[in-house]
């Protein structure tokens, strides 16, 4: 069994050989990061696939903040090339739901929600509880909390 990790390395390993500057200088990173988690605790681990994949989420969240700061700053080359190292990232995560897919959910969630007599903004952690299983990795936090507001506020 292929662990996210031992693909990662074995895809890096790959963009070396063709001399894919971005792929592999982005993998590279994210192996970094991965293993400063795996060596963040008191003793040193493998992470598990779903800890990997939280990591790579974490790396792409990161490349799609930093394009949108350099396309605010008039450094459209520098937006470019973070943006193409979040896209070689994404391949590795799970498809992110569409807007309706999400709202879906999340009306489904809000009406469990009321169901189990949550009302109103104080509904708002509740549904999100019920919420953030289904859709992990696929939405990111901030565009599912959005959703939810808009639900409740509805």
């Amino acid at each position: 069994m292929t662990t996210l990790k031992s693909k990662l390395q074995e895809d890096l390993n790959a963009a070396i050989k063709e001399r894919d500057e971005l792929r592999s200088s982005t993998l590279r990173l994210t192996l970094a990061a991965i293993t400063k988690e795996e060596v963040a605790g008191k003793e040193k681990r493998e992470l598990s696939d779903d800890e990997v994949l939280k990591v790579i989420t974490k790396e792409a969240k990161k490349r799609r903040e930093a394009a949108d700061a350099f396309a605010q700053g008039g450094r459209a080359e520098s937006a470019e090339r973070e943006k193409a190292e979040g896209e070689v990232l994404a391949a590795y995560l799970p498809k992110q739901l569409s807007d309706d897919e999400l709202n879906a959910i999340v009306a489904q969630a809000v009406e469990e929600a009321k169901a189990a007599g949550a009302e109103g903004p104080r509904a708002m952690g509740a549904v999100m509880k019920i919420v953030n299983p289904k859709v992990a990795g696929q939405a990111e936090g901030g565009r599912v909390a959005a959703a939810v507001k808009k639900l409740l506020a509805g």
